[in-house]
């Protein structure tokens, strides 16, 4: 149902390089990229997660209770996206673990503070 989510970054060279690395770590590659205003990145699946400068012209900033959610096919890939994230730079926000019955979780901050999760249910 989502077709792309958009995080802002106020330093899109150094976001495109935390991504670059964090989201190769589930196949994905740069899809689409506009100038200095936004770059997208897609496993071929159907959706895009893109970091953009707000249309807006002011600073990006975090939005309290938005979080981003990545579906990465297995518990060991929850574990390593989010040793990945901190080994970025990404801040713990929550270790890897089941939360809730079947729902194994791991919570991190990019490096402009965005809020991000990797799951798997099972």
């Amino acid at each position: 149902m989502i077709g792309y989510v958009t995080l802002g970054s106020n330093d899109r060279k150094r976001a495109a390089t935390f991504y670059d690395a964090l989201l190769g770590e589930l196949g994905a590659k740069r899809a689409m990229e506009d100038g200095d205003r936004f770059i997208g990145w897609s496993n071929g699946q159907g959706g895009m997660l893109a970091v953009i400068k707000p249309f807006d012209g002011n600073a990006a900033t975090v939005g309290n209770g938005n979080m981003v959610s990545l579906a990465v096919g297995s518990r060991e890939n929850v574990d390593k996206l989010h040793a990945k994230a901190l080994s970025l730079g990404g801040k713990d926000e929550g270790a890897p673990g089941l939360r809730g019955g079947n729902f194994y979780g791991a919570y991190f901050r990019d490096l402009d503070g965005n809020k991000l999760c990797a799951f798997h249910m099972g």
